[in-house]
């Protein structure tokens, strides 16, 4: 399950300043102390795009006028680039007139500051934005939570995965999926009812969670189904601990039908070396979608595991 504090507000917001005049920065690194923001700085638009999307600051105050790339290139770089769009930026600028205004509200800014500056006023702007960021924030995290098992959601999934890849081929680091599937669940909802069926849902979910690592993300597929997505993991390792939810799940006694155990069957891929990835991310979740139709049709209650080259790497089954 997702870990409430995943969803709290962040304690120490990160601020990025990107601004060329270095009294500007002794300025607000001096009288910003009395604030509960960690402040950061660049001295142009380069530099601070990139800060940007390395540290994914809460809030950006951002000077119009200079060098390598101005404001408003910097703001456009910003809303283009899908780890940086969302944050707010607060332009500050010696340059007052409607059309900058203008351009900046356009472009995405969600607050103009005039220079010379109120210091009172800037404070009092600054964490306005920064609790809008924050409520935002919180309600886009609990938009991605499935409702029934408190695991992350499919669009999650969907985004999160992407990213795991791209770090992966990046970085050449190892990755590995798995996708699970309750054995004969529609015999539970028809035989026991659907709230004993939602029961097993959420069952299962805090199960996975448990075995999980900080590392790893667990979301709800749709229906009975669930996939792990597990950065820095080869597909061996994927397995042992796949293997040990199979096995929970298997042992687990369930209140509302005892006699009735509840299995799972898991198809793993994955990398050991993510610059070998050769497939989409999209043809890597049906190449563990294949191992679990394969665990399905062999007996269910089974992991099957398989590099990202279709080799086998194990397999386990109940006893």
């Amino acid at each position: 399950m997702v870990d409430p504090k995943d969803l709290q507000l962040d304690t120490t917001p990160v601020v990025l300043l990107i601004d060329d005049s270095q009294f500007v920065h002794r300025l607000l690194d001096a009288r910003m102390r009395s604030e509960s923001i960690s402040l950061i700085g660049e001295f142009n638009g380069k530099n601070g795009f990139e800060r940007a999307v390395e540290d994914s600051p809460a809030l950006i105050l951002l000077d119009l006028d200079m060098p390598v790339m101005d404001g408003f290139e910097t703001l456009r770089a910003l809303k283009e680039e899908a780890k940086t769009k969302d944050i707010p930026v607060i332009v500050l600028s010696g340059m007052d007139s409607s059309q900058d205004k203008v351009t900046a509200f356009d472009l995405g800014a969600i607050d103009f500051v005039t220079k010379p500056f109120e210091l009172t006023e800037l404070r009092a702007r600054v964490r306005s934005s920064l609790k809008m960021s924050a409520l935002m924030k919180m309600l886009s995290q609990k938009a991605q939570i499935d409702g029934l098992s408190e695991l992350y959601n499919r669009s999650f999934f969907d985004d999160r995965f992407k990213e795991e890849y791209d770090r992966a081929i990046r970085h050449g680091h190892p990755l590995s999926i798995a996708l699970m599937d309750l054995d004969h669940f529609k015999s539970i909802n028809d035989t026991f009812g659907h709230p004993a069926g939602d029961t097993v849902i959420a069952g299962v979910a805090k199960i996975a969670v448990q075995e999980c690592r900080s590392s790893d993300i667990a979301c709800r597929y749709g229906g009975e189904e669930f996939v792990l997505i597990m950065p820095e993991t080869s597909p061996a390792d994927a397995f042992t601990l796949c293997d040990r939810i199979r096995e929970r799940c298997e042992a687990t006694t369930w209140a509302q039908h005892p006699g009735r155990p509840v299995t799972i069957s898991i198809g793993i891929v994955g990398a050991t070396d993510g610059a070998g990835i050769q497939c989409t991310p999209a043809a890597m979740i049906e190449l563990a979608d294949r191992n679990l139709y394969d665990a399905k049709k062999s007996g269910r209650n089974m992991v099957r595991a398989s590099d990202i080259n279709g080799a086998q790497v194990k397999i386990a089954k109940a006893s």
